[in-house]
């Protein structure tokens, strides 16, 4: 589904030697660009092509007459003698020609030489050499063939026709024999033609040994028309039909001799086909034909087995048009004039499918038409065609509200335009072919291009006049065209229908056209796009990417204004000529603006300036608007050289500011790989062709054989799922879910559940189908399946929002459960929504049962109502409404275990209903039926306590229990201490002084057998068990609680003294002598003991002030010397710990430099710099293995691997066991960073000093008190000034031997903190502090 569009047509015009002078032949140098064309006066034309460079990146040189580009040489041959045959030899440099007489001669064109290398008898025919250029093949006038090499030896010379057997049996009477020649592509085989109008055969050569390889069936062939595909598939020719009364055909041959394939030529019977041609990448075949009226040049193309006429280029007979095909360039024909023009037409494949999804594909004379919403046709098929007099070259369409209008240009320069109402009516148009008639005018369009609709009653295309006296006489006479010498000018054409057109109807006759402007422009135009986003505007692209805006004069606001081309912004305009341009509308901050986007000839994707892809070979746009009345684009859709499809959103490319952005990741995603960034192309060289927006969300590609393939890609899915979503579009969102089987949980995580039970009563309204229903029940699940599932395809909102008012009191209880809400949400809406029927109440039951935790009890009970209903033998209305109970019971086994729901049953305490649950679970009757009968032979209460343990539901097993009676106490109690949760609710249930009693006793022993002998002291007290409790204090500790408890079991003094003396001993084994101080000298009055206790918890000041409170000096002297002894060894200790902290510094800079200069080794050495990405991982992942003493090799081998996995082993084994640190290990620097920061002082040793501090100083000794606060400060200061240093150097790659010190860090720490801080002062005491 592709057009062939013309893009631009420069021409240049030879300035001929003599009057009357021909162009006769022509030959082309692929390598350096040039056209040569020999004169019938014998002159040698070389003519410059285009290069890449000047069609691209610069304005054509062709546009203009006033700078030729041609050399001329003559060539002097004998008089009578001219050039008949030339072909270019790539080796030498030179041009062999041949003439009439018969003489070879090679034409150096560089030196301008001449050199005869040969004479034949008969003259020249042709001349044409093999595709590696070693062979060159001549035939003659007398029907001889000469296969000769460079250096001119012939390697076999024969009669082109294999019957004849030698030169002597040649009949010369009859003229000079018409013959062609045509090459294989690679060379191994050559076709021969003699043009003669009786029957001839095609034939065959093999290229070393000269024999004929095979030949064709006798047939009348048309001339010597001969060409073989430059891939070798077959050989085009053709054949005359004019004695059948019908018009030529092209027929294709193999290499075989068999005819293979053909087609006819829509031309009158009397017209010939003078020449074939197919372009060098063989996917254009052009055909000479030459009529009674003009000469055309046809070119079609195959897809799908059958042959499209795409274009036409028609010429009058007296300017003997010729034609060739670019050798390099498959889509540049070059075509001259006997007079000496030479043009060259350059086209490009378009699409020919519209931005409104509808398919117009050129076919001759018809425009096959296809809306692709209503349904794929392959091609040659469509829905209907447009029939119009003679071949169509371009195409235009618009479509507006219920109106579509398209506009051909034909080949004879007619327009023709119809009138088509809204595509979604066009099924009646099925299989019909519309006749077309051509609009009334009194101009004609020569040499038209680039077609467009700027609106619905105006066109504008671009022309070029066909020679320079016509631009000049143009000049002088019409009124629109200022005095220039430019070959294009823009045509302005205002179209108006004579005929009543009525709704629904076609109207393909009765328009009329008149040119109402005519504009010259200064350069070659190769692409114009309507403004969407401005009526009776387009934007043309100049040769070079300079774009410019067109503004009609019927749409300014002032009617009389001229026609306008203004200079738009420079970053709409393109760094290259870009053939492929489209103009899209996006939104941009909130705005809807136009955008344009070009490909230019090298694959290369712009946007204005802006480079988005190195390889596209094809892009298009896709729209997930719904019913808009604009269409706003807002992906870009582009497939690249390597065979992958890219969808891109447009904000994304808005937003991002570089360059390339689409294919800057094929390198690491080679083809056959899966990636969510892009689609792998299941056929090589397929190409976009169009898109199905909004809903449909389809793109369609087309292969290279001509095949459609529409496929769904999951973002686009997606974001058509979404946009009806916000729109609340259920029904559409539900259809795609299910159509492209994407899991339902987005319908519901999108926008939030808590937003979607708020619409379950539209989604259950909208979506009417209790099959879908129930189908997005099932599928619901709890977490936030979609954010996992799709989040690499689109973003979701942000769900943190709280829930309101109306939601909490809509979903009850089952807030935060999201599959519970939901269905409820569903049930709801379905009681509330959709009528009574057996429907939907398994709809219901599939609610209740998916519900999580299900809510089988709740189904079970609608099921039980149910088989009531079937019980009373009712055969009401009602009773048809629901269905029955067996399948109601069937759909809920079916749904969920049918243990759970035997269980569900049994808890609702009716053994008959369990026992219809366990006969339709096909449960064994010898299981059930035995426990059954012995739950029924028990009392209500103990049948449902036994139902309820074997549940586990001990709570209402614990009620029902209590209420049997007094004489299940005993099991009760059992019941209690097995299940110890329920102890709270048997206290509820019993009254009795006596059973709480008993009962709170069993707490409080499972207490204590659960070591919470806190709780379980408390518990005693509760029920009066006081020496329980007691025991109880004394295994937590709690000396408080014990002496209370002795209180109230009244103990004797002694006895209490006796009781202190023992907790005095257990409280010192426990570690906790303050505790034990305070009792022995509350309990014990025991003050030398207490004391003694104070000072082993190194609580100095609580010390000395119990043995002053006691006057006892010998007391204040112990306490005295302790502390002056604890001062002496925390001196000691913080000294040693100093040295320690400088140790480990030195230790930890030494390890570090040592690893960061091993690093730098090891990234200098070359062969690091080259590895590959998984090596590169190996050795990073090694490297950080290796301590900074490890000697390593730079050579990866296994054993070193295995060895670093041995040590990571190792190094985890001594991790838990907490070791000390081991030099040279792997984790030694982080290993001493842990170790300097577990050195710092902790709160009870923060404690403990200033404690210490405050006794000193209270005792006199003021010196010993400053020596320790400066010994302890001086450790403090180095150990974080250690910690600081290490956390700086372990995330940097450079270690400073200046400022990376220890004594450097320290000076700092000091200087940040001149005061006291919380932190620092929390033990300091400021008199000691130095100045």
């Amino acid at each position: 589904m592709k057009n062939l569009r013309l893009v631009t047509r420069p021409s240049q015009q030879l300035q001929l030697q003599l009057d009357g002078e021909t162009l006769v032949t022509s030959a082309f140098d692929a390598e350096r660009r040039r056209a040569f064309f020999a004169s019938s006066a014998n002159f040698i034309y070389t003519v410059n092509l285009p290069t890449t460079s000047a069609l691209g990146q610069q304005p054509l040189q062709w546009s203009k007459f006033s700078t030729p580009n041609s050399d001329v040489e003559e060539v002097v041959l004998e008089p009578g003698d001219c050039i008949v045959a030339m072909d270019y030899l790539m080796e030498r440099e030179s041009l062999l020609l041949g003439s009439s007489a018969g003489v070879l001669l090679l034409y150096n064109v560089e030196e301008k030489t001449t050199q005869v290398v040969g004479r034949l008898e008969g003259g020249v025919s042709t001349i044409a050499s093999s595709p590696d250029g070693a062979l060159i093949s001549v035939t003659t006038g007398f029907g001889q063939l000469l296969v000769i090499t460079q250096d001119w030896e012939v390697l076999f010379e024969t009669s082109l026709d294999p019957q004849n057997a030698g030169p002597d049996e040649i009949d010369s009477s009859g003229g000079q024999i018409q013959s062609a020649i045509s090459w294989r592509g690679d060379g191994k085989f050559f076709a021969t033609l003699v043009g003669c109008s009786d029957p001839t055969k095609l034939t065959i050569w093999e290229r070393e040994s000269g024999k004929v390889h095979s030949s064709s069936d006798t047939k009348t062939f048309m001339g010597p028309s001969l060409d073989w595909m430059p891939s070798g598939a077959k050989v085009a020719t053709a054949h005359d039909r004019m004695t059948e009364g019908k018009c030529p055909l092209i027929v294709f041959y193999e290499k075989n001799g068999l005819e293979r394939s053909y087609f006819p030529v829509d031309e009158p019977v009397e017209a010939t086909i003078q020449g074939l041609k197919w372009n060098c990448n063989s996917e254009l075949l052009a055909a000479l034909v030459s009529s009674c009226q003009y000469d055309v040049i046809k070119i079609w193309s195959c897809s799908n087995n059958h042959w499209y006429l795409k274009h036409e280029l028609r010429y009058a007979k007296k300017e003997g048009v010729k034609f060739s095909w670019d050798p390099t360039k498959p889509l540049h024909l070059i075509c001259w004039t006997l007079g000496g023009q030479v043009i060259m037409h350059r086209f490009a494949w378009t699409t020919a499918v519209t931005e409104t999804s509808i398919a117009l594909v050129i076919d001759g004379s018809r425009v096959h038409v296809t809306p692709l919403n209503l349904g794929l046709m392959p091609p040659p098929m469509s829905l209907f065609h447009l029939a119009f007099p003679c071949a169509v070259n371009e195409v235009s369409f618009v479509s507006n509200n219920l109106k579509n209008h398209l506009a051909a240009y034909l080949s004879n320069g007619s327009l023709c335009v119809v009138e088509l109402p809204a595509a979604d009516t066009w099924e009646e148009f099925e299989g019909n072919g519309i006749s077309v008639e051509p609009c009334c005018s009194d101009f004609n369009l020569d040499n038209c291009m680039h077609l467009t609709w700027i609106d619905t009653r105006t066109l504008i295309s671009i022309c070029c006049y066909n020679d320079y006296s016509t631009l000049m006489r143009s000049s002088q006479t019409s009124n629109h065209v200022d005095r220039h010498d430019s070959l294009f000018f823009v045509n302005e054409i205002e179209l108006k229908c004579s005929e009543d057109s009525l709704p629904g109807s076609v109207s393909s006759s009765g328009w009329q056209a008149r040119v109402s402007n005519k504009m010259n422009l200064d350069s070659s135009v190769v692409g114009v796009c309507q403004n969407p986003a401005k009526k009776g505007s387009a934007f043309i692209q100049f040769s070079g990417g300079r774009v410019v805006e067109y503004c009609s004069s019927l749409n300014l606001l002032r009617m009389c204004a001229p026609a306008q081309l203004i200079d738009v912004s420079s970053d709409y305009g393109f760094p290259a000529s870009c053939p492929w341009m489209n103009v899209v509308l996006c939104h941009d901050n909130g705005t809807v603006k136009p955008l344009l986007f070009g490909l230019d000839d090298s694959s290369k994707l712009y946007m204005g300036k802006r480079l988005l892809s190195n390889n596209c070979s094809s892009f298009t746009f896709y729209s997930s608007a719904y019913g808009a009345t604009e269409q706003v684009m807002t992906h870009l859709l582009v497939t690249t050289k390597q065979d992958l499809l890219f969808i891109v959103d447009v904000n994304n490319i808005l937003l991002k500011n570089g360059e390339v952005i689409i294919d800057n990741h094929v390198s690491s995603h080679p083809r056959g790989n899966q990636s969510k960034e892009h689609i792998t192309v299941w056929e090589k060289g397929a190409k976009l062709v169009g898109v199905l927006h909004g809903d449909e969300a389809a793109v369609i590609m087309q292969t290279i054989r001509g095949n459609l393939e529409c496929t769904y890609p999951r973002k686009l899915v997606l974001v058509s799922i979404v946009q009806a979503l916000v729109q609340r579009r259920f029904r559409d969102a539900m259809d795609m879910v299910r159509r492209h089987r994407i899991d339902f949980n987005i319908m519901v995580d999108y926008c939030g559940w808590n937003v979607f039970v708020k619409s379950a009563a539209d989604f259950v309204k909208q979506v009417n189908n209790l099959s879908h229903i129930t189908e997005f029940v099932c599928s619901i699940k709890n977490d936030n399946v979609s954010s996992k599932l799709y989040t690499a395809y689109i973003s979701f909102p942000d769900q943190c929002a709280t829930l309101t008012a109306d939601t909490e009191s809509l979903l009850g209880s089952f807030i935060g459960n999201k599959v519970t809400s939901v269905l409820m949400a569903i049930r709801k809406a379905l009681e509330e929504e959709i009528e009574e029927s057996p429907s939907r109440e398994l709809c219901i039951l599939t609610t209740l049962a998916r519900s999580e935790p299900p809510l089988l009890e709740e189904a079970l009970s609608r099921i039980k109502t149910i088989r009531e209903l079937e019980l009373l033998g009712l055969d009401d209305a009602r009773r048809k409404l629901y269905p029955s109970a067996e399948e109601s019971l069937k759909h809920l086994l079916w749904l969920t275990e049918p243990e759970a729901v035997f269980s569900a049953a049994l808890g609702l305490y009716d053994l008959n209903l369990t026992a219809i649950v366990a006969l339709n679970s096909q449960k064994d009757p010898k299981e059930f039926l035995p426990f059954l009968k012995s739950l029924e032979s028990l009392p209500s209460a103990i049948m449902r306590y036994k139902i309820d343990l074997r549940l586990g539901r001990y709570d209402s097993a614990l009620k029902n229990i209590v209420s049997a009676g007094d004489e299940y106490h005993e099991e009760c109690m059992k019941l209690l201490i097995a299940n110890a949760q329920l102890f709270p609710l048997a206290l509820q249930l019993f009254t009795d002084p006596d059973k709480r009693h008993q009962i709170l006793e069993a707490w409080g022993d499972h207490l204590s057998e659960e070591k919470c002998f806190g709780d379980a002291a408390l518990t005693y007290q509760c029920c009066s068990s006081y020496q329980k409790s007691l025991k109880a204090y004394r295994a937590c500790g709690d000396w408080r609680g014990v002496f209370t408890v002795a209180g109230l079991l009244k103990l004797k003094d002694e006895e209490i003294v006796q009781l202190a003396h023992e907790l005095c001993d257990e409280f010192q084994e426990l570690g906790k002598p303050g505790d034990a101080a305070r009792i022995a000298l509350e309990y014990c009055s025991d003050v030398d003991r207490g004391v003694s206790y104070y000072i082993t918890a190194r609580e100095w000041e609580e010390a000395l002030r119990v043995a002053f409170m006691r006057s006892r000096q010998d007391l204040v002297e112990t306490v005295r010397a302790a502390a002056l002894e604890c001062a002496a060894s925390l001196i000691s200790e913080y000294q040693e710990g100093l040295l320690k902290v400088g140790k480990y510094v030195a230790r930890y800079v030494a390890v570090r430099q040592r690893r960061l200069s091993l690093a730098a080794k090891l990234q200098s050495e070359d062969r690091f710099m080259d590895v590959e990405d998984d090596n590169v991982s190996e050795v990073s992942t090694s490297f950080s293995e290796m301590s900074a003493y490890t000697t390593r090799s730079t050579k990866e081998s296994s054993a070193s691997v295995i060895s670093s996995t041995a040590s990571k082993s190792r190094g985890a084994r001594r991790q838990k066991k907490g070791g000390k640190i081991r030099a040279g290990s792997p984790g030694e620097e982080m290993a001493l960073v842990e170790h300097l920061k577990g050195m710092a002082l902790t709160g009870s040793a923060q404690k403990e000093l200033k404690s210490l501090l405050v006794a000193l100083l209270q005792l006199g000794k003021e010196e010993i008190a400053r020596q320790v606060q400066q010994a302890a400060d001086s450790f403090e200061v180095s150990q974080r000034a250690a910690v600081k240093l290490a956390e700086d150097t372990v995330s940097d790659n450079k270690i400073d031997e200046n400022a990376h010190t220890l004594e450097h860090y320290a000076r700092l720490l000091r200087a940040e903190e001149p005061g006291y801080s919380e932190e620092t002062a929390s033990w300091r005491i400021r008199a000691l502090c130095p100045p």
